[in-house]
C-alpha cells in the first residue's frame, strides 16, 4: 500500500473515532480535532503504534460528516432494509456509514470503489464480517442514489 493510501486509511480509521467521540461524548469539534492532532494521529497508545494519518484529510472527513449529520443520517435511513432504523445500528457501524457516505456525496475526487473498500476495511478493525458485508451495501446503494 503506498504511503498516501496509508495516511488516508488511518484518517479514516481515526476520523469514525473521532466522530463516535463526538456521539457519544459531545465532545466539542474544535478540542476534539486538537487532541486528536496532538495526542492520537501516529501517536504510540498504550503499547500500539497508531499509523501517521493525513490530517487534512482527517479534518475533512470528521467537519464534513459532522456539518451534514442530518442529511446523511436521512440518505443512510432510506438505504436500512425495511423496518430498520438508525438507531437500532451499533454506534461505531452509524459512524463508518457516516464516514463514508458523507465521502461519496462530497469528495467526487475519490473514487466510489475506493471508498466502499477503504470503509469496508475500517468496519473489519470493528466487527465480524457479516457487519462488514452489511458496509458494503449500504455504501453501495448510497454510492448509486449520489453519483
Amino acid at each position: 500500500m503506498k504511503a498516501r493510501s496509508k495516511a488516508r486509511a488511518a484518517a479514516r480509521l481515526a476520523a469514525v473515532q473521532a466522530l463516535y467521540q463526538i456521539d457519544m461524548e459531545g465532545t466539542p469539534l474544535a478540542p476534539l480535532l486538537d487532541e486528536f492532532h496532538r495526542h492520537r494521529l501516529g501517536a504510540e497508545i498504550e503499547g500500539d503504534q497508531y499509523a501517521q494519518a493525513e490530517v487534512a484529510f482527517f479534518d475533512d472527513v470528521v467537519k464534513g460528516a459532522d456539518a451534514r449529520r442530518d442529511e446523511l443520517d436521512e440518505l443512510l435511513s432510506g438505504k436500512l432494509a425495511e423496518g430498520w432504523r438508525l438507531e437500532r445500528l451499533d454506534k461505531t457501524m452509524l459512524q463508518i456509514l457516516r464516514a463514508g457516505a458523507w465521502e461519496l456525496l462530497a469528495r467526487a475526487d475519490i473514487p466510489t470503489a475506493t471508498v466502499i473498500s477503504e470503509y469496508v476495511d475500517v468496519a473489519h478493525a470493528f466487527f465480524e464480517a457479516r457487519e462488514a458485508k452489511f458496509v458494503n451495501g449500504v455504501l453501495d446503494s448510497v454510492a448509486k442514489a449520489v453519483r
